[in-house]
Order: C-alpha cells, then sequence, then structure tokens
C-alpha cells in the first residue's frame, strides 16, 4: 500500500514525520485486506473521490480498479452511486426553500 499513498500523504513523509506515521498507517488500515476485497475499496474510494471533485484521482482509481479487475459495468455503478448519493445531499438541503405543508412562508 505505501507505493499507492497520494503524493500529499507522501509529502508528509519529509514535512511532519509524525503525521505521516498515522497517515499512513490510516491508509494501510483502510485499504487492507478484510471483509471487503480490494477491488471493492478501490471502488469506494473511485466513488467518493468522484463526489468530492477529484478528477485525476478518480482516473488513476479507475485504472487501479481495472487492474483488480472491476469490469466498466462496476466502475459505472459505482460512479453512479456517487452521483445519486452526491446529488440527494443536495436535493435534500435546497427542498428547505420550500414551506412544509400546512406552514406559510416567512
Amino acid at each position: 500500500m505505501a507505493n499507492a499513498l497520494p503524493g500529499f500523504i507522501k509529502l508528509l513523509e519529509e514535512k511532519d514525520p509524525e503525521l505521516y506515521k498515522v497517515t499512513s498507517q490510516l491508509a494501510e488500515l483502510a485499504m487492507a485486506p478484510g471483509a471487503l476485497d480490494a477491488k471493492t475499496k478501490v471502488l469506494i474510494a473511485m466513488a467518493l473521490d468522484a463526489a468530492h471533485g477529484a478528477r485525476e484521482v478518480v482516473e488513476a482509481l479507475a485504472g487501479r480498479a481495472r487492474i483488480l479487475g472491476a469490469s466498466e459495468a462496476e466502475i459505472r455503478e459505482a460512479l453512479r452511486i456517487a452521483y445519486y448519493v452526491a446529488g440527494n445531499g443536495t436535493l435534500a438541503t435546497a427542498v428547505a426553500a420550500y414551506p412544509v405543508s400546512g406552514s406559510s412562508p416567512e
């Protein structure tokens, strides 16, 4: 996993070794083999990065997912979920613009 650390985490190794140690250990823990396989974890990370607008990271993680055996259909579905969840957050907040039934706008 150490080779797969994002550049901003690798930079900490020189600039803040203590934070690097904690952050890299967390990355190892999060991405280590467990109940979810590596492909699923990469697809989740890709979807989260897509929701956060990290275009270059999404591109890299999609490539990594393909190497791990993800199909184009699996990549599409993960990205659809990201769009659905992120879009619903906006929609859920946006409906605050409308009065609740039975109440009058102020």
